[in-house]
């Protein structure tokens, strides 16, 4: 086990301004520069030996893409530091796409990148000495950059929050830990679903992993074994804060794979790691909460007024959106017949082979569960998705589609894309998530996508070397 870690608690006053400063964004500036300060001293006064901080941002893949910093340098980082926006143009291999223009040909120029309050973190493997801080970049000191991911899921939660809607958000994400040898595989189980006599070598992996969460602030309320030999699901708490949510997310899979190199092992977040196996998804199960935090998916019998708009907004927008949710050539292999994947943008109620599942819950709970996206998508992206489909669904007047099992003509069927390239086109042509997700953002995700796709694509494999032509 790692060195022991201590929970911060903030005391009372502190953490209220914290949580206000997060969720709003009208704070002042030099409060929130003091509220950073206050957040740094309470960490050193339990970590007084840390030495270095990672500093890092979220790219358009959901890559950690940032430096480590003297401790020295810690305090300062309340009037920001400055990275390249080119980070917003990086494909899956690290490598800037010149076509977006956002690199040389604008002169790779350096934004302003603030600390986000509340995420000065310790780290999985030496918390005593290192820590880590999440921070966002700004356009301007007046605006948030168009680019980053967090900053467009802020823009779509603004909107809801300002008519009075509160979408609250748990996550349920897919991974497998394999040895860091393929060669020396393990010897596999044919089946392990909802097993709970796990090998006591992944039970210590998975043990620590929940604890180490638990002393960076993420309330983990369980892990499932499932389908496939060495998958397993872990379970996020619901909660209203959205950003905070996926801020979380993005910290538990860099533990997650900290840990598991710790024990010899690779935490393997792919959609399809391996062809013959399930796939590994990321579902969200929402609800919504009016202004008195009043459930407006509750109802006696049949799903409620606002649970059925939600509904159309979201499966109006899924087959265009499919290029955020699958985001990459190998997301696209995990979309096949036989393991529970959504092949139609359609809901049905207790039914996991659809796309929006209303689970089995009671009146007070009642929720959805958006089933579409991949354990290697962007949560910022993927929630952000969700969300326009939520409140173009309440804000427009749309044909409420029928339950999975009641469609009988094969027109009513609407098949998701099933390759990047069709994703892609269909995002680009959708004006509606054009202006939600802005046209500039729209362009750049689309040159970066098609770049990755074309360097997979041009790669020559074996089984074509070996075919007797």
């Amino acid at each position: 086990m790692s060195a022991v870690l201590v929970e911060i608690n903030h005391p009372s006053a502190l953490k209220k301004y914290l949580d206000t400063a997060m969720q709003k964004h009208d704070v002042d500036v030099h409060t929130i520069k003091n509220l950073f300060i206050e957040e740094v001293e309470a960490y050193l006064e339990h970590y007084p030996d840390t030495q270095h901080i990672d500093i890092y941002l979220c790219d358009l893949n959901g890559h950690l893409r940032g430096k480590r910093i003297d401790i020295g340098c810690l305090r300062n980082l309340a009037k920001g530091c400055y990275f390249p926006l080119s980070i917003y143009a990086m494909s899956l291999e690290g490598k800037v796409i010149e076509e977006t223009g956002l690199g040389k040909y604008i002169g790779e120029p350096d934004y302003l990148c603030e600390p986000v309050l509340g995420t000065l973190q310790p780290h999985a493997i030496e918390p005593e000495t290192t820590a880590q801080l999440l921070l966002s970049m700004k356009q301007n000191m007046h605006q948030d950059c168009l680019f980053e991911p967090r900053n467009i899921l802020k823009k779509i939660s603004t909107r809801l929050h300002h008519q009075n809607y509160f979408p609250c958000i748990a996550a349920e994400i897919e991974f497998y830990l394999q040895p860091l040898n393929m060669a020396g595989n393990v010897e596999e189980t044919i089946t392990q679903c909802f097993d709970i006599n796990t090998s006591d070598h992944y039970q210590n992996v998975l043990n620590e992993i929940e604890w180490v969460a638990k002393q960076q602030g993420i309330q983990i309320t369980g892990i499932v074994s499932e389908s496939s030999s060495s998958q397993y699901e872990i379970n996020l708490q619901h909660t209203t804060e959205i950003l905070k949510l996926c801020d979380q997310i993005m910290l538990l899979k860099r533990t997650i794979k900290q840990i598991a190199n710790k024990y010899d092992l690779r935490a393997n977040f792919l959609a399809k790691p391996e062809i013959h196996k399930a796939g590994s998804g990321m579902h969200f199960h929402m609800s919504l909460l009016d202004q008195n935090h009043l459930n407006l998916f509750s109802s006696n019998a049949e799903p409620s007024e606002a649970l059925l708009k939600v509904i159309s907004g979201l499966l109006l927008f899924m087959p265009d959106s499919m290029a955020i949710l699958a985001p990459n050539l190998n997301s696209f292999r995990r979309f096949k017949f036989g393991h529970h994947v959504p092949l139609e943008a359609n809901w049905g109620v207790n039914n996991r082979n659809v796309a929006i599942r209303i689970p089995c819950s009671d009146q007070d709970n009642q929720r959805l569960e958006y089933r579409v996206a991949g354990a290697d998508c962007n949560p910022y992206l993927a929630v952000a998705t969700i969300l326009i489909g939520t409140l173009h669904g309440l804000t427009h007047q749309l044909e409420i589609p029928k339950q999975a099992h009641q469609l009988k003509l094969k027109s009513e069927h609407v098949l998701l894309p099933t390759e990047q390239i069709q994703a892609l086109k269909l995002l680009k042509a959708n004006r509606y998530l054009n202006e939600y997700l802005g046209k500039a953002f729209v362009d750049v995700w689309c040159t970066v996508k098609q770049a990755e796709y074309q360097s997979v694509y041009s790669q020559i494999t074996s089984i074509e070397r070996n075919w007797d032509i």
